[in-house]
């Protein structure tokens, strides 16, 4: 028996005892053995030192990144500054990891080798997990047909997270090949190839997702891509299916200033293009973009770039995009000439669009809907929205800090006012939701209207009072007082969210407000006894806020 157990111990300690930490830093040196005392100075030495199991610890600070650092030329024309071919295994990845409470700036601008697609990131092996980088600077100096990227994810089971890539003259992060990769809370921004071709930019997205035949299983969850010259999130030519859980994209297309650029897709979720039958996949994959949100971007929010099968597209949010859900499909895979047809065999439920950007008003394009599965979305139950539904239509929250752990911030943007139509309207898709059905769009709230006041991130200087009397019939007195000048309005819902009465609508100085309700709707007609709630509504200097109470009218 003791021997047992002594082998046991072995087996442990061999398995599991031996993993090391090896440490980068801006000051560091290749020569050094990699302690936190003497670290090296580049993640490709740090590889060589690593086993499966290690962690490199990735020190905080800059790096300024030389072309004589260039550890691989990958097919005569990647000049790859980071080549990480050694994988670990299932239960002993390999981690490089950005420091506790540090952030490694790696800019990469001092890199131009002539005739050369730059790479700060070849990813060939597996099993391993990248976190905590910030990538900038990756420069391209081919001027015809070319594309430089931070990242090129080439492996399987790899984990990319906390990943920011801005500031770019290519794409962030690009998987071809292999599966069962998870891109999770990556920011890809202001990528603009302005070198090559034109100079408009039209092969740099913020992320593309690309697999080969088998390989399954690639998710995006959590990620953000805005202002980046063509795409956000582009899987053309996927021979696999992708997800995309609760990402957003927004401003694709667009340079900072607005000038327009390449295609300008939030999502673009398929296609290809006018590739022969030999070179699409049998079956093509169906894949599948559930609880994200595109605002702005320059052509489509959602869409399906002449797909050859439909998507699953599940409580998705789109404002102010060209067309908001684009269902573009191929005809058949047969002819590569003619690729532009009417949607067929998506399924789209729960979805919400407001205020898409063209001149039709049309919330959803390009869609055979006899020939597709439309149900409980905001523009097939035919719910009139208004500015009011939402808490705030600021779009400067979309850029708002992420969460400590790197998760999305919890922004008010899109996010469904208590009482609204959007809320309990979607239908069940097996996720979890609050109150009697699903909400339409990214969010799902707890609607409050029926035990609770509404009151959410609202300075402590801005006050809604109680009405007075309250019940009341059929006159009652509403205050408010506001800490600087701004834009109010001030509504009256019924119990069903229906808006009854608007008591004020004007820009107002900082001071104390007093408003009369008489029970009269807006048509001068005398409401019913029942409970109502009062909502007001303030956009200043500091942003948009929300507050809402109850009241009470007994005839």
């Amino acid at each position: 028996m003791k021997l047992v157990f002594f082998k046991i111990f072995i087996f442990i300690l061999v398995t599991y005892s031996f993993s090391s930490q090896i440490f980068v830093a801006p000051d560091g040196n290749d020569t050094n053995p990699g302690t936190i005392d003497e670290p090296v100075e580049s993640i490709q030495q740090a590889q060589s030192l690593a086993s499966q199991g290690d962690t490199v610890y990735i020190r905080g600070g800059l790096y300024n990144v030389r072309e004589d650092q260039i550890s691989s030329v990958q097919q005569n024309l990647f000049a790859c500054i980071s080549y990480l071919d050694k994988s670990g295994s299932p239960g002993q990845t390999i981690k490089y990891w950005a420091y506790h409470g540090e952030t490694p700036v790696f800019d990469f601008s001092a890199v131009k080798p002539a005739n050369q697609r730059v790479v700060g990131i070849w990813m060939v092996g597996s099993y391993i997990h990248l976190k905590g980088l910030e990538m900038t600077g990756i420069q391209v100096t081919i001027t015809t047909h070319t594309e430089s990227y931070c990242i090129y994810s080439r492996g399987n089971n790899n984990i990319y997270e906390q990943i920011s890539m801005h500031d770019n003259v290519g794409t962030g992060l690009r998987h071809y090949k292999g599966g069962g990769n998870l891109f999770l809370n990556c920011d890809s921004y202001r990528n603009w190839d302005n070198v090559s071709e034109d100079g408009l930019g039209s092969n740099s997205d913020g992320f593309g997702c690309h697999p080969d035949p088998g390989s399954t299983g690639n998710v995006f969850r959590g990620c953000r891509a805005w202002f980046n010259s063509d795409d956000g999130f582009d899987i053309i030519r996927a021979d696999e299916s992708v997800i995309f859980d609760s990402c957003w994209a927004f401003y694709n297309g667009f340079s900072p200033s607005f000038q327009s650029l390449g295609d300008g897709n939030g999502f673009k979720a398929g296609g290809y293009a006018h590739d022969t039958a030999d070179k699409i996949p049998d079956p093509v994959p169906r894949n599948t973009i559930r609880f994200c949100i595109a605002v702005r971007n320059k052509a489509n929010g959602f869409y399906s770039n002449h797909h050859l099968a439909g998507n699953d597209w599940y409580n998705n949010s789109a404002y102010q995009n060209l067309a908001n859900f684009n269902m573009l499909n191929r005809p058949s895979r047969d002819d590569a000439e003619n690729i532009d047809g009417d949607g067929y065999d998506h399924v789209l439920k729960n979805n919400l669009s407001y205020k898409p950007n063209n001149f039709f008003e049309s919330h959803i394009t390009n869609i055979d809907t006899a020939q597709n599965t439309l149900d409980h979305n905001s523009f097939d139950l035919q719910i009139t929205l208004t500015d009011d539904d939402f808490v705030s239509l600021d779009k400067d929250l979309l850029t708002s800090p992420r969460k400590k752990d790197g998760s999305l911030p919890d922004i008010d943007f899109m996010r469904p006012v208590p009482g609204s139509a959007i809320i309990d309207a979607g239908v069940d898709i097996g996720f979890p939701f609050l109150d009697n059905a699903p909400d339409l769009g990214a969010f799902e709230v707890k609607n409050t209207t029926d035990i609770n006041d509404y009151n959410v991130f609202v300075p402590d200087k801005i006050t809604l009072f109680q009405n007075y009397p309250n019940p009341f019939n059929p006159t009652t007195t509403i205050r408010y007082a506001l800490d600087k000048p701004a834009y109010i309005t001030l509504n009256v819902y019924n119990f069903a969210g229906q808006k009854v009465k608007t008591l004020a609508q004007q820009y107002q100085n900082a001071g104390e407000f007093r408003v009369q309700w008489d029970s009269r709707n807006d048509l001068g007609d005398q409401v019913s006894s029942g409970v109502y709630f009062y909502r007001l509504k303030i956009s200043n200097s500091s942003g948009s806020y929300l507050v809402q109470k109850k009241m009470l009218l007994l005839k």
